[in-house]
């Protein structure tokens, strides 16, 4: 069965290891991120009170996800774990699509059209623009961090040429 070896349509084969691995970092950051939400809800429903509670901790949540996914997103080129733990574990169990059409849905129900119509419009152009600051807060950590870092060393001689040229 040289499918399982090689993988099955292009797709390269993964290790038993390697999926459950990828599948205890996105566990790991999934706990965090699921308790920081419901912990906002308790302080939303607590502070604010019903459905508006509820409404502005999902904001807030979907809001606070946005930032940090963008940031996340701006390393995950060179940091898959990064992107599993933090982007797909944090992020994703702290910002649900699922908790804010709810949320959206009972605001409808209940009459609150434009309440409803206004949260939808912001959390939709507030997350874009939080996802855009996010990747240019960690582009400029990654630039930054690569600026601080020594050149690399200058090659021997009698070692191997530089990239590039030939000798």
């Amino acid at each position: 069965m040289s499918g399982i070896k090689d993988g099955i349509g292009g797709i390269p084969a993964r290790s038993l290891h390697g999926d459950l691995r990828d599948l205890g970092l996105v566990a790991a950051g999934a706990i965090p991120g699921a308790l920081l939400r419901w912990r906002l809800e308790g302080i939303g429903t607590a502070g604010v009170g019903g459905l508006r509670g509820l409404v502005a901790a999902d904001f807030v949540a979907n809001m606070v996800g946005c930032l940090l996914i963008g940031v996340v997103l701006a390393q995950a080129n060179r940091r898959k774990r990064l992107m599993l733990w933090a982007g797909i574990g944090f992020c994703g169990s702290l910002t649900t699509f699922s908790s804010w059409m709810l949320q959206l849905a009972r605001a409808l129900l209940a009459g609150h059209i434009w309440a409803a119509g206004l949260v939808l419009l912001a959390s939709l152009c507030g997350g874009l623009a939080l996802v855009a600051l996010g990747y240019a807060i960690g582009s400029s950590w990654i630039t930054a961090a690569s600026a601080k870092l020594p050149p690399p060393p200058a090659p021997t001689k009698g070692g191997p040429p530089p990239i590039g040229r030939r000798g």
